[in-house]
C-alpha cells in the first residue's frame, strides 16, 4: 500500500514525569506544532493513572491529524521488551505498576493501530537518533551520542543504523558511569561539599557564574565524563561527540574544558529539546520502509 502525502505517525517521548506526543508526516522531520500535547503524569502511581494519562495525551495529539495516521513510535526508558512492547521496570520509582505489562497491547486498543505498526525505541537512542537525523548531528556518518539528565544514556550511529550501548550501567570509579554522569552526582556532590541541597542542575548552573564551588562541579563533571569516554572514543571512532538531555542545557560551564581533554574530536550540542526523541522514535529515517509495509 503506497501512503499519501497526508498519511502521518503518531509519535511519543515517555519521560519520567510526563508523557508529549505529537502527529508528524511520514516523509516529513518535523511534529506539527498544533498536535503537541504534554501531560504530567504520576510514574509511582497506580496502573490505571499512567495508562490513562498517556491515553489522554496521545488522544489529543490524533485529532490534530487531517489525515489517516497509521503508524506509533514511543520513545521509552529501560529496562522494557522493546520489540514486544512490555514493561520490565523495576526498582527505580517510576512506572512499577506496569512491570510485566504488554504496554503495546494497550497502545493499541486505544490508538486503533495494529500492534505490528507501534514501535518502541530506548529514549536515549531515540533523542540521539533523531538529533541525527533533523538536528546537531545531521551530516555525520559516525556519532557516538550521549544524553545527560536524571540518567546517562548512549548511543552509537553509523550510517543511519542506531545501537543502544547501555553506557550507563558500565563499571566506573566506585559505582556504575550513571552514579556519576548524572543529576544526581551533582545533587550528591555539592551536598557533601556545602551541606546544602539543590533542585537541580539548572539551580546549580544559575550559581556557577559567581559560586566557586559549582563552577568547580562543572568542571569536575568534565573530567568524569573525559576520563569515562575517552576509552569508548578509542574505540568507536566517532567523527563527532554529539551530548543530548537537560544537563546539556548547562554546557556553557563545562563544555569548554570537556573540549580541550577530548580535542581534537568536535563536539555537538543537541538543539531540538524533546522533540529529537519524538522523530527518532518514528523512524523517519525509514520513512520508505514504513511505508512499504502499510
Amino acid at each position: 500500500m503506497t501512503s499519501s502525502p497526508d498519511t502521518y505517525l503518531l509519535t511519543a517521548d515517555i519521560g519520567g514525569s510526563h508523557i508529549t506526543t505529537g502527529i508528524c508526516s511520514l516523509h516529513g522531520s518535523t511534529v506539527l506544532k498544533q498536535s503537541i500535547s504534554r501531560v504530567e503524569v504520576l510514574s509511582n502511581g497506580s496502573a490505571s493513572h499512567i495508562l490513562r494519562s498517556w491515553a489522554r495525551c496521545m488522544e489529543q495529539s490524533m485529532v490534530a491529524a487531517d489525515g489517516p495516521v497509521i503508524a506509533l513510535g514511543v520513545a521509552m526508558p529501560g529496562p522494557f521488551d522493546y520489540e514486544n512492547g512490555v514493561s520490565l521496570i523495576k526498582g527505580l520509582n517510576k512506572y512499577e505498576a506496569l512491570y510485566g505489562m504488554n504496554i503495546k497491547s494497550y497502545f493499541a486498543g486505544i490508538t486503533g493501530l495494529p500492534p505490528e505498526r507501534i514501535r518502541f525505541r530506548n529514549d536515549a537512542e531515540a533523542t540521539i537518533a533523531g538529533e541525527v537525523f533533523a538536528g546537531a548531528g545531521r551530516g555525520f556518518k559516525n556519532v557516538l551520542g550521549i544524553t545527560l539528565g536524571t540518567g546517562f544514556g548512549s548511543a552509537h550511529l553509523v550510517n543511519g543504523q542506531a545501537l543502544d550501548l547501555n553506557l550507563g550501567s558500565e563499571r566506573f570509579r566506585t559505582g556504575i558511569a550513571d552514579d556519576h554522569l548524572s543529576t544526581r552526582w551533582f545533587m550528591k556532590r555539592y551536598a557533601d561539599l556545602t551541606g546544602f541541597s539543590l533542585q537541580g542542575v539548572k539551580e546549580l548552573a544559575e550559581l556557577a557564574a559567581t559560586n566557586r564551588i559549582a563552577k568547580k562541579l562543572f568542571y569536575e563533571f568534565a573530567a568524569n565524563m573525559s576520563e569515562f569516554l575517552t576509552p569508548v572514543i578509542q574505540k568507536l571512532d566517532p567523527e563527532v561527540l554529539l551530548i543530548c538531555g537537560n544537563i546539556a542545557k548547562a554546557n556553557r560551564h563545562f563544555l569548554l574544558p570537556l573540549t580541550h581533554s577530548l580535542s581534537p574530536l568536535e563536539i555537538r550540542i543537541a538543539e531540538m529539546g524533546e522533540i529529537a526523541a519524538m522523530i527518532g522514535a518514528t523512524g523517519l529515517f525509514k520513512a520508505q520502509e514504513i511505508a512499504d509495509r502499510v
